[in-house]
């Protein structure tokens, strides 16, 4: 137990360090980070999809079976997601857009989503350690990956949204601790309820699967130049790619 809690918070910390990296965008202009958030934002589909059917739903299948339970708690997933958005009236802004449409999700709401959106992450990576070192080895990376394109677009709101770079980072980095949050009430409540961690894992799946699906990809379709469209499949292949190698070597 001492190990998947180790595990569980240096993964919650990488992840939450990633809040900063928006500080180093400043020196692009913003043709040039919108076609490197377009790359990362296609990995991270892949990787959201792979960690998701590669991983996350055949471990799922195996706890709770093949019957109709499993497959009614990735809907559940996938619906939560879209009623959690709908409430928070909370997008994911992966893409830099100018500043007029940055401020439709005000600063304020803009932070609390994201502390919610950690919370879950927390909540999923504690959840996936939970189930298997190597399940929540993968489910880190692809919160991981998926975090990158996302937390450069939270710090654009913020300060497109009137604060100062240093205070953005600092409200980022502040939001980052709902991970840990998330991945303490896993670990915590995954010892007394037998089967929080088994349900959790195809909600888990449902998240990943709507976020890439729904706020991810419709990204991507904002630029159909053929060389960048191309680009774009190459990551999403090479996401999908990373995870099945890891499923491989895992045996």
């Amino acid at each position: 137990m001492k190990e998947i809690w180790l595990c569980s918070l240096v993964s919650v910390a990488l992840v939450s360090a990633v809040s900063v990296i928006g500080i180093f965008t400043l020196s692009l202009n913003e043709a040039r980070l919108r076609k490197v958030i377009l790359y990362l934002v296609s990995f991270a589909v892949g990787a959201l999809f792979g960690d998701a059917v590669i991983h996350i739903l055949p471990e799922s299948y195996e706890q709770l079976g093949r019957g109709l339970d499993t497959s009614l708690w990735v809907m559940g997933g996938i619906l939560g997601f879209f009623l959690l958005e709908k409430f928070l009236r909370w997008r994911h802004c992966h893409v830099m857009t100018p500043e007029e449409e940055h401020l439709h999700p005000v600063v304020s709401m803009n932070l609390v989503g994201d502390f919610v959106h950690n919370f879950i992450d927390g909540l999923m990576i504690g959840v996936s350690y939970s189930a298997s070192l190597a399940l929540g080895l993968t489910t880190t990376l692809a919160v991981l990956f998926h975090e990158i394109p996302q937390e450069i677009g939270d710090f654009g709101i913020l300060v497109h949204g009137g604060l100062p770079p240093r205070k953005a980072i600092f409200y980022n980095l502040l939001s980052s601790f709902g991970a840990f949050v998330g991945v303490a009430l896993a670990l915590i409540v995954g010892v007394h309820v037998r089967s929080f961690g088994a349900i959790l894992l195809p909600i888990t799946a449902g998240g990943f699967i709507y976020i890439a699906g729904s706020d991810l990809i419709p990204e991507l379709h904002h630029d159909v130049d053929i060389r960048t469209s191309s680009g774009q499949l190459i990551m999403i292949v090479l996401g999908v790619a990373v995870m099945a190698a890891l499923k491989i070597a895992q045996g």
